[in-house]
């Protein structure tokens, strides 16, 4: 009879989960902390999550390298905003700085420079223009070094047409 209570209470969390999943791609952290929410005892818990690995429902390498291309090429996230919200996910900080570092600083100075010619056709003609760009790089999470080389490019880009 036991195992008949356990086999319902795996289900249960299972089924907790998969209406989770179903919304996007989730780490293991936010699963455990939704399955925690729902009051699925830790041992359920871990056999679901087990489960959910088995059937590649769940895979925290996966998420991140989902993430990364998506926030880069969709949001024009940098680098440092990218890994800040990865940890804040739960994903390991190791994981994120791995799949970050796939990304030489020529692509990410190129995505800047993208972002701020789509944003600021013309290069700031003034201090105040020159600041608003600045930080809209820097609000999208590029290195503030990063971003002063973007407008610079930008700038020396204008000059030369």
């Amino acid at each position: 009879m036991e195992n008949g209570a356990e086999d319902e209470r795996l289900q249960h969390a299972l089924a907790v989960a998969y209406r989770y999943l179903n919304r996007r791609e989730r780490t293991v952290a936010e699963v455990r902390r939704r399955l925690e929410r729902a009051a699925i005892a830790d041992g359920d818990a871990e056999r679901a999550m087990e489960t959910l690995r088995e059937q590649n429902c769940l895979d925290d390498e996966r998420f991140v390298e989902l993430f990364v291309q998506d926030k880069r090429e969709l949001e024009q996230w940098g680098s440092e905003r990218i890994e800040r919200s990865l940890v804040a996910r739960g994903i390991d900080r190791r994981l994120a700085r791995e799949a970050l570092s796939g990304s030489p600083h020529r692509t990410e100075l190129a995505r800047a420079l993208e972002l701020l010619q789509r944003r600021f056709p013309s290069p700031p003609a003034d201090r105040r223009e020159r600041d608003r760009a600045l930080g809209v790089l820097l609000r999208k999470g590029y290195d503030s070094d990063l971003a002063l080389d973007a407008l610079a490019t930008h700038a020396r880009g204008a000059e030369a047409a």
